[in-house]
């Protein structure tokens, strides 16, 4: 396979962009397996967006998002089974916030699992792009941060809130269906609890991309190799999982983990009996279509 020399769209748009086309929004597909068939075909589009990749590279890149899904579907289908089945487990039993956040933990190692998959393809991309292309990257950035801060930084704290109430009911009622009015009223309380503040999270994802951009242009201005490519984009992975554990910001991102697994805690809590039975089927047949395309070619 051909391939040259420059960096990767790395971020933790990528990350969230891949677990969420693997599990999350496929989950939220009513045609799963349909999804995730065509879930390669989605990655190379929005690599695509950023980087306007060329005639050389999109064959190459194509090849790689493909061996990445089947080594995905090889591997890692079996696994998201198994937290679904303890997640089955945990609704129909006492689930504690501890529960909730060993679960997360899970999912973070699985998303980092992957992403380190990914690191030698990612070097080649990276070692390929040329000038424009970094240049390309940048104004991406630059417009989703546009974007970020008229969806998220406009208005006043009741209109923030009430966004992130939106955005949180609609996964709940993708597991657990309809809510009646006096469990809303409930929800809004708890999401409420948790800290706002969208500046930070915007920074948060500023100093990601930069750390992007200046990982794309040492390796364009120093020319460097695959293997020490394949380095610096390892490290790039690893600290920025390693982050939240590690941030001068520290106290602000367990007190937002905390207060949300507390969230979640209250919607199983005041969940009835019908609506964990409705969230137990729906995951049901996501571990059906797992199981399925795990043992299944595309």
């Amino acid at each position: 396979m051909k391939k040259f020399n420059t960096q990767a769209p790395f971020s933790s748009r990528f990350r969230y962009a891949v677990l969420a086309m693997l599990f999350i929004i496929v989950a939220g597909c009513s045609g799963l397996r349909l999804a995730y068939n065509n879930g390669d075909t989605v990655l190379y589009w929005w690599l695509n967006a950023y980087v306007d990749l060329d005639r050389d590279q999109k064959g190459w890149v194509r090849e790689d998002i493909d061996k990445l899904f089947d080594w995905h579907r090889k591997t890692q289908l079996k696994d998201y089974v198994e937290i679904l089945r303890t997640g089955q487990k945990q609704l129909q039993g006492n689930t504690t916030q501890a529960d909730l956040m060993a679960d997360y933990s899970e999912i973070k190692q699985r998303t980092q699992a992957l992403l380190l998959k990914a690191a030698p393809e990612l070097a080649d991309l990276a070692r390929s792009l040329k000038p424009e292309q970094i240049a390309q990257m940048e104004k991406k950035f630059k417009s989703n941060n546009d974007d970020y801060r008229k969806k998220y930084l406009s208005g006043d704290q009741e209109k923030r809130q009430q966004l992130r109430y939106k955005k949180a009911m609609e996964q709940f009622e993708l597991w657990f269906g309809s809510f009646s009015s006096e469990q809303e009223a409930i929800i809004r309380k708890a999401s409420d609890a948790r800290p706002l503040n969208n500046e930070i999270w915007l920074d948060e994802r500023m100093r990601r991309q930069q750390n992007v951009l200046n990982l794309v242009k040492k390796v364009h201005q120093e020319k460097l190799g695959k293997d020490a490519t394949v380095g610096l984009i390892t490290t790039l992975i690893k600290d920025s999982f390693e982050r939240l554990e590690h941030s001068e910001r520290k106290a602000f991102f367990d007190a937002y983990e905390s207060s949300t697994a507390q969230m979640v805690m209250t919607v199983i809590k005041i969940a009835t009996p019908a609506q964990k039975t409705h969230a137990v089927k729906r995951m049901q047949g996501w571990i059906d279509d797992f199981n399925s395309l795990a043992t299944q070619p595309k």
